[in-house]
């Protein structure tokens, strides 16, 4: 039963994640007064693409075509260690946060790849840009997780987010830190303004596009999926482990459908707040990146010193 409800949240993630992309242009679109596409644009989108023709570049290696099904791969894995709906998951006991980031490099280190195997300039240009947004955003994040598993005394996502919901409505300030910090990560691993622009192709600021800028057909479209995927496997994590209330402890019908509703309400509003923050604030240019991120890893080391001085010591 635990198994089978694992493998029903892991599809109802990886399903659901083109519906949260869908919710976050339609809001944006209604706040900047253009007319929203429909909720359903995405899946659309993406049966257009399934559909469509492979179009490969003359110099494309078998590194190119399969780093597509490696990266949509490694997401729908960590979409598995991620509670959605409920706690005390299988695949949560055997794969803790440390393995969440290493899926998130893995699907990273073959995208960069790919980037570079077809010998483009918008893909060299592309594959650095991310690998150095990678090293400084992962050092941040890392700490951000290293300062819940001081509070829960764990990484496993499972038990931290069954430990916060047990201690109660508590307001630390180690949480607040290492929650703009992870928020700060999340917005540049995601490809969000004001790191980057997914709504624009333009060679000074592109970062994500120009490594995906050659592909096409179902291709592009797992690349799109995996993106929309790791989007919401950010938002997930910051709804479920700094606002756990809702999510069920057992799997029965009633627990599941509040849990259900409970992850629908705070993604819907964490889509809210992000478009809010996307239309008050500029792209910003591409050399104060580092600034951005080293004041979100300084947020999340704030967290842990903090958590230390503050719980620990």
């Amino acid at each position: 039963m635990r198994w089978v409800a694992a493998a029903v949240q892991t599809a109802l993630f990886v399903a659901a994640a083109p519906l949260l992309a869908g919710w976050i242009k339609r809001v944006k679109c209604h706040m900047q007064n253009r007319a929203a596409p429909s909720l359903l644009q995405p899946y659309r989108d993406l049966a257009k693409l399934f559909r469509k023709e492979i179009v490969l570049a003359e110099n494309a290696s078998w590194l190119f075509r399969t780093a597509p099904y490696v990266v949509f791969g490694a997401f729908v894995l960590a979409a598995a260690v991620v509670p959605l709906v409920a706690v005390h998951l299988p695949t949560a006991a055997i794969a803790d946060v440390i393995v969440l980031v290493g899926f998130f490099a893995l699907a990273r280190f073959f995208q960069a790849l790919a980037g570079l195997d077809i010998g483009t300039a918008f893909g060299g240009m592309g594959s650095s840009r991310e690998m150095t947004v990678a090293s400084l955003a992962e050092p941040a994040m890392l700490m951000a997780v290293f300062t819940l598993a001081m509070v829960a005394s764990t990484t496993n996502l499972s038990v931290a987010i069954e430990h916060n919901l047990d201690a109660g409505l508590v307001l630390r300030p180690s949480f607040l830190f290492a929650l703009l910090g992870l928020a700060m990560v999340a917005i540049a691993e995601t490809g969000r303004i004001p790191v980057d622009n997914p709504a624009t192709h333009l060679e000074l600021t592109m970062l994500h596009e120009a490594m995906v800028l050659e592909y096409s057909g179902r291709h592009l479209a797992l690349v799109e999926w995996a993106g929309q995927i790791k989007l919401m496997i950010y938002a997930v994590l910051i709804a479920n482990i700094f606002f756990p209330w809702g999510i069920a402890q057992d799997f029965a019908p009633l627990a599941l459908g509040v849990g259900m509703v409970a992850v629908a309400a705070k993604l819907a509003a964490l889509g809210i707040a992000l478009v809010v923050w996307e239309t008050v604030i500029a792209k910003m240019r591409l050399f104060r990146v580092p600034q951005f991120l080293g004041f979100a890893f300084l947020l999340a080391l704030l967290g842990m010193l903090t958590q230390v001085i503050l719980e620990t010591g």
